[in-house]
């Protein structure tokens, strides 16, 4: 999750946020590291209907894990939040948004009730546990404020909650303001579905011969 960068506008402003899941990240780029390693090898040293499978396999499944691990992105800016998904980008001015949550998935709901999944913020029911455990353990007992066992603060939340917690403040802060007016504009990543399907086609035609 990368933080905030300095805003350079005269006006006062919140810097933009941005969250990824790291673990995505890192399992998505060695798969395609990996899927690389083994397509390649096909078509050097494959038969004619081995490369041709095997480039229709990478087609397919290159962008396909790219779409689900290195794509996804939550970025909050001062008037809009843009929701990064697999194969979707969504465009929320945050007078348009209504709620944050996360149950098992963290989610965004506009005002008309359209529920918009954010891929790039995981939400972790362990994480969440132990969070939950850490706060009922410090509500059981008074913690002295010095020494070695004094109150370090707040019990930190799980890393979703954190996160909606977060995007939840610059909502607020955005509540009123004319530029954060708007409607939803969500675009298709055709970049990602074109040569996945292309790849899924030239794959059904390789195993029909």
């Amino acid at each position: 999750m990368t933080r905030p960068e300095p805003s350079t506008s005269p006006h006062p402003q919140y810097a933009e946020r941005s969250y990824r899941s790291p673990a995505a990240l890192v399992g998505g780029a060695l798969l395609i590291l990996l899927g690389l390693w083994l397509g390649v090898d096909a078509l050097l040293r494959g038969t004619a209907a081995t490369k041709l499978t095997a480039l229709f396999a990478l087609l397919l499944g290159v962008p396909l894990i790219a779409a689900f691990s290195l794509r996804p992105l939550v970025r909050a800016s001062e008037d809009r939040l843009l929701v990064r998904n697999p194969f979707r980008t969504i465009t929320l001015p945050w007078a348009a948004v209504e709620g944050l949550r996360a149950t098992f998935s963290a989610e965004v709901v506009t005002g008309a009730g359209t529920k918009y999944q954010l891929w790039a913020i995981p939400v972790s029911l362990r994480q969440r546990k132990k969070a939950t455990r850490q706060a009922a353990r410090g509500a059981g007992a008074a913690r002295p404020r010095f020494g070695l066992n004094m109150d370090a603060g707040p019990v930190p939340k799980a890393m979703a909650d954190q996160t909606l917690a977060e995007l939840r403040e610059i909502k607020e802060r955005a509540a009123h303001r004319e530029t954060a007016r708007g409607e939803p504009r969500v675009r298709w990543s055709y970049t990602v579905l074109a040569p996945a399907a292309v790849g899924a086609v030239g794959l059904v035609v390789m195993l029909l011969l």
